[in-house]
C-alpha cells in the first residue's frame, strides 16, 4: 500500500497510532524491576506481599523443614525408630505431659545428629537419645532449657547427666526403662534442676495469624460481596428507571409526532380550499395563508430531529418534544384562525374557466354563469 492509499486508510492509521512496536521504534519495554516496584507500590501488591510473608512464617515455625524425627516430636513426646520393639502408645501414657522427650532410635544411629534434629520442635524440653548397643543403651541427653546456653548451663549439664540413670537394667524392658526415666525427671524437678511446669502442644503463632487472617478475610469478603451486590443492585435499579423514563419520553415523541402530522394534513387541506381566495379573504383569512406555509417549513425541519432509531441524551429527547409541542400549539392557533376566517366567494374566476373551454360552449357557459349570478344575487339579498 502506498503512501497515499495508507493516508485515505483510516483503519490503518488507527492501527499505526495504537500500535505500541510502532510507537517505539526499538521496541524497548519496561524493565521487569520497575514493573515488580510498581506492583510492589501498589496497595495490592503490598497485600500480597504481606500475605507471602505470613505464609513463609507460618510454614517455617510449623516445620516445613523439619525431618520425620522432629515432625513426630512436634505432636508426641515419644518417637520410635523403624524396627525398634515398643508400644508408642503406652510409652506416651507414661511420659504424660512432662516436658520430657524420648528418641528410640535404631542401633548404630547417630545420637547426636538427633538431638540436634529436634532441638527447635522440642524447644524447653529435656531429651533423652536413647539406642540399643547390645546389653545396654547408648544414651545422649540434651537438656533444651531456656538459657541453657548462659544462665542455666550448670542445670542443663547436670540434667543431661542425670536423666539416663538407672536404665541399663531394663534393656529388654523398654516401657519400664521410660518409667524410670520419668522418676529421674521428676527428681530434677524437685530438686529445682527444671523448671516445672507441662508440655502444650500447640500451633505457632503464625498459624494463628493465618487463622485470624482467614476468618478476617471471609468476614471482610463477604461484607464488600454484599455492599457491592447493594450497590450494584441500586445502580441496576436506576439505571433502569432511567430507561423507562427515556422510552417513556421516546413513547410521548411519537405520539406528540404522530398528533402534529395528523393537524399538518388538516390544516393542508384547508390551505388548498382557502388559498385561491387568500386577496378576497378577511384578516384571518390572510393570517392562514400565510402562516401555513411557515409551519410546514418547521415542520419539515422537524422530521430530520425525530427519525426513528437516532440515540440521544434526554436533554435532545426534551428538547425535541418541546419543539414538537410548540409546532402542535400553532397548528391548533392556525386552525382555529382557519375556523374564524370568512371565506370569499370566487366571482371573477369564471372567465378563466371560460377560457380553458371549447368555442362553441362558451355561449352555454354564459348564460348558465348569467343563471348562477342572478341567483346569487337572489341569496345574497337581506329577507324582508
Amino acid at each position: 500500500m502506498t503512501g497515499p492509499e495508507q493516508a485515505r486508510d483510516p483503519k490503518r492509521r488507527d492501527a499505526e497510532r495504537t500500535d505500541p512496536v510502532r510507537q517505539d521504534p526499538q521496541g524497548a519495554r519496561e524493565p521487569l524491576t520497575a514493573r515488580v516496584a510498581r506492583f510492589l507500590g501498589a496497595p495490592f501488591g503490598l497485600g500480597v506481599l504481606a500475605c507471602l510473608v505470613l505464609a513463609g512464617w507460618a510454614l517455617w515455625t510449623g516445620g516445613i523443614t523439619d525431618g520425620p524425627v522432629a515432625r513426630d516430636v512436634r505432636s508426641s513426646s515419644v518417637h520410635v525408630a523403624p524396627g525398634v520393639d515398643l508400644d508408642e502408645a503406652a510409652a506416651e501414657r507414661i511420659i504424660g505431659n512432662r516436658r520430657l522427650v524420648v528418641l528410640l532410635l535404631e542401633p548404630g544411629a547417630d545420637l547426636r545428629e538427633g538431638c540436634q534434629d529436634v532441638k527447635r520442635a522440642a524447644d524447653g524440653t529435656v531429651v533423652l537419645v536413647l539406642s540399643r548397643e547390645d546389653d545396654e543403651y547408648d544414651t545422649y541427653g540434651c537438656a533444651l532449657l531456656p538459657g541453657r546456653d548462659d544462665g542455666n548451663f550448670g542445670r542443663a549439664f547436670v540434667a543431661e547427666m542425670t536423666i539416663s540413670n538407672g536404665i541399663d537394667g531394663f534393656v529388654d524392658r523398654p516401657l519400664e526403662a521410660l518409667k524410670v526415666v520419668t522418676v529421674n525427671y521428676d527428681r530434677l524437678v524437685k530438686a529445682g534442676t527444671v523448671p516445672d511446669g507441662t508440655r502444650t502442644i500447640s500451633p505457632s503463632l503464625p498459624r494463628y495469624l493465618v487463622a485470624a487472617a482467614a476468618v478476617l478475610a471471609v468476614l471482610v469478603g463477604s461484607a464488600l460481596v454484599y455492599a457491592t451486590g447493594l450497590r450494584a443492585g441500586r445502580l441496576a435499579a436506576d439505571r433502569r428507571r432511567l430507561r423507562d423514563a427515556h422510552a417513556d419520553r421516546s413513547s410521548a415523541l411519537s405520539a406528540a409526532t404522530a398528533v402534529l402530522a395528523q393537524q399538518v394534513i388538516d390544516l393542508d387541506q384547508r390551505y388548498a380550499r382557502m388559498k385561491p381566495t387568500a386577496i378576497a379573504g378577511d384578516a384571518d383569512h390572510k393570517a392562514f395563508v400565510r402562516d401555513y406555509p411557515a409551519l410546514v417549513s418547521d415542520y419539515t425541519d422537524l422530521l430530520d430531529t425525530v427519525t426513528p432509531g437516532r440515540d440521544r441524551d434526554d436533554t435532545d429527547l426534551t428538547g425535541v418534544i418541546q419543539r414538537v409541542e410548540s409546532l402542535s400549539r400553532r397548528a391548533d392557533q392556525l386552525a382555529r384562525t382557519a375556523q374564524t376566517a370568512r371565506m370569499a366567494r370566487p366571482r371573477s374566476g369564471t372567465g378563466a374557466a371560460d377560457r380553458s373551454e371549447p368555442a362553441g360552449n362558451r355561449s352555454a357557459a354564459r348564460s348558465g354563469a348569467g343563471h348562477n349570478e342572478r341567483h346569487a344575487e337572489i341569496d345574497e339579498s337581506p329577507p324582508r
